[in-house]
């Protein structure tokens, strides 16, 4: 099933996209989820972000080649102990097709297309062999980074906090496999910048999921990123960004 949530005229709700058209449910895909038969064609309605989150946790520097172009050459032979995380806020993220705000003190803003897990349940101290238990589905992220903030403090948060700074979209997949291998690209300006694929994830799902619940309850509709490809580049105002991943559809986004 591929879950969208939408907006037609002033209302808002969760719906299932299929051969282009969304079927309306009343609910959510967390609580109740009950199907409406309404049917919309795609072009009547405004996709929204897929989920609300109440925050974004991700992993930095979970591709080999990506942390050798960040200046981590040795990543690929010492893998940290643990993932490193941080957290975006609930504030950063906007739907496929809404507008990337650059911010007023930017400098160097990159695009990171990454594969994004929503979580179905109240979840603790995952089993890293149970974790589909507790994922709804796939969804694409986009990790706006402005890197001169970045470098400055070597802390995430601001860098990567700013309003808008994490497209999500355009869908949730709800079907997906243990050990995904799914081709992820982005282009800028419909120039290929990333060219990756999930199975070069240094931590597997499971274990990222393992270790962010034992530190931190995840809440239905959370939103994990799993690290992006190496080709990460500088975006700038009047830019578009468009990512695909495999199974996941494309999201795109203009920067004002």
């Amino acid at each position: 099933m591929q879950i969208v949530r939408a907006k037609y005229e002033n209302d808002i709700f969760y719906g299932e996209l299929h051969d282009g058209k969304v079927t309306r449910y009343d609910g959510s895909p967390f609580v109740i989820w009950e199907n409406t038969e309404e049917v919309y064609d795609i072009q009547e309605i405004e996709l929204l972000a897929p989920v609300l989150p109440s925050k974004v946790v991700a992993i930095a520097k979970n591709y080999a080649k990506h942390a050798a172009e960040m200046g981590l050459p040795e990543y690929s032979d010492n893998l940290p102990e643990h993932p490193i995380i941080f957290i975006k806020p609930s504030t950063s993220v906007i739907g496929s097709g809404q507008k990337i705000k650059y911010p007023s003190i930017g400098e160097h803003v990159d695009h990171e297309s990454e594969l994004a897990l929503v979580i179905s349940k109240v979840s603790k101290n995952i089993d890293r062999n149970n974790w589909k238990d507790h994922v709804l589905g796939f969804t694409i992220a986009n990790d706006l980074s402005e890197r001169v903030l970045q470098g400055k403090t070597g802390h995430f948060t601001r860098a990567k906090g700013f309003d808008t700074f994490c497209p999500l979209g355009p869908f949730i997949q709800t079907e997906f496999d243990e050990n995904p291998e799914l081709s992820i690209k982005s282009y800028v300006n419909n120039e290929l910048k990333q060219d990756g694929n999930t199975k070069d994830m240094m931590f597997k799902i499971g274990e990222i999921l393992e270790f962010i619940s034992s530190i931190m309850t995840l809440l239905p509709g959370d939103v994990i990123l799993t690290g992006t490809p190496e080709g990460v580049s500088k975006v700038q105002p009047g830019d578009e960004i468009k990512i695909e991943i495999e199974t996941l559809g494309t999201q795109i986004n203009t920067v004002e």
